[in-house]
């Protein structure tokens, strides 16, 4: 029981990398308060982690919405000692086909939600924290169309180290989770066909040096090491889970 006795916020968590921690951080002893924007799974959700479980409506991109949901977590749980800003969003487009929309999309989402949720959270943040940042192995490659994402995500990877500076006289400790290609529901919310998604993940598959995408549960145990005392010496790093494709 790594978490027990702790509290956790996971934004994006209804789903995929986010649903996926949120099992485990459960399963290591911790109440979690997870968020999304589709109530539609809400109550498979809830069922899903049961009574140590929070799901709560929201949008990262809101400053209202997440200071209510910091509000309701306040009166649930008293407190945090984890935040994972897993929310995201990521888009493929070469750069003459970067619209106002599009770039106000993945900016928002990436940039302006890591930054709304932290401020939101900050009042209850326990002394000794983890924050854990969502941001991806693609802002270390030079990957073609993917351009806005990974420069969002680079922005995500510099708060990480600015804030561990800024926070360091309350002891939270910032740290940042680079994801490589996952065998996650991302790349099906595209509005490709199916035959497209198949071999997008085969040709992503082939180009990983272990041979396979990763699985949510490999990001979720990245995120239960850095959220636990076990890596108390660690701070202001970024964790790249990617199979050796930025790497090797």
């Amino acid at each position: 029981m790594r978490l027990k006795n702790k509290s956790a916020l996971i934004t994006g968590g209804t789903s995929g990398i986010g649903l996926a921690t949120a099992r485990l951080f459960i399963a290591e002893g911790a109440r979690v308060a997870v968020t999304g924007r589709d109530e539609t799974v809400f109550e498979r959700v809830e069922a899903e982690l049961g009574e140590n479980a929070l799901v709560l409506k929201g949008d990262v991109r809101s400053i209202d919405d997440m200071r209510a949901i910091a509000a309701e977590v306040k009166e649930k749980f008293g407190g945090l000692d984890i935040v994972f800003a897993n929310a995201g969003w990521a888009f493929p487009s070469a750069v003459n086909d970067i619209d106002e929309e599009l770039y106000n999309e993945i900016m928002d989402v990436n940039v302006k939600g890591v930054v709304f949720t932290l401020q939101a959270v900050l009042p209850d943040l326990r002394e000794g924290s983890s924050v854990i940042l969502n941001t991806s192995f693609v802002a270390q490659t030079g990957k073609h169309g993917i351009s806005l994402t990974a420069a969002a995500k680079a922005a995500v990877r510099s708060l990480a180290r600015s804030w561990s500076y800024e926070f360091l006289d309350r002891k939270i400790r910032f740290n940042a989770i680079a994801p490589g290609a996952m065998n996650t529901p991302l790349i099906t919310k595209w509005g490709m066909s199916d035959e497209w998604v198949r071999d997008r993940k085969a040709e992503f598959a082939e180009a990983i040096p272990v041979g396979h995408m990763g699985k949510a549960e490999d990001i979720a145990y990245a995120a239960l090491y850095l959220a636990s005392d076990e890596s108390s010496y660690v701070v202001g790093t970024e964790l790249v889970v990617d199979g050796g494709a930025s790497q090797l």
